[in-house]
């Protein structure tokens, strides 16, 4: 059974965003995808002491699987408390896998102005692309089964761990 540390990744995935805010631009913004990234992209924010606050971007409008999805995501908010014509982006998220959410993403932050640039930073990439995304920093690579689905989780103390299931099990 895979077993992956979260803090121990969230760590290195601190590290990572850490130099590409230096190595780009140290004054890109965090926008962290719903739901799992934006926990990352606040945590970040706070630990690494960056000015301002950090956006929040839902993929539930632009997804391609919107017909049978719907707004699955209740609660899934696009908030950015900053323009977005002109700036550096760095996008924050849990779990890179097919590249559709990223997809999603980009075209919902192309809603709200023409960014300079957009980096992605991840937790965990596990491959299986189905879109060319690849991610700029990625704390760790992994391989899964397309049947297993691997979810980060925030206890209420904001620790993070991983819930690994198959994916037709309940939560």
């Amino acid at each position: 059974m895979l077993q992956l540390d979260a803090e121990a990744l969230y760590a290195e995935l601190r590290q990572g965003v850490h130099r590409l805010l230096h190595e780009r631009d140290a004054r890109a913004v965090l926008v962290g995808i719903w739901s799992g990234g934006a926990w990352l992209a606040e945590r970040l924010q706070r630990d690494l002491g960056l000015p301002g606050s950090h956006g929040t971007i839902s993929s539930a409008l632009h997804r391609d699987d919107f017909a049978q999805r719907g707004l699955a995501a209740a609660g899934a908010v696009t908030r950015l408390p900053f323009a977005i014509e002109g700036a550096h982006i760095l996008l924050v998220d849990d779990v890179l896998y097919t590249g559709r959410t990223i997809r999603a993403v980009v075209n919902e932050l192309y809603d709200f102005g023409r960014p300079a640039s957009v980096t992605l930073a991840v937790l965990v990439d596990r491959g299986g692309r189905e879109l060319p995304v690849a991610a700029a920093f990625a704390a760790a690579r992994v391989t899964l089964p397309a049947a297993r689905r691997l979810r980060l989780a925030r206890a209420d103390d904001g620790r993070f761990s991983f819930d690994v299931r198959d994916a037709g099990e309940e939560r």
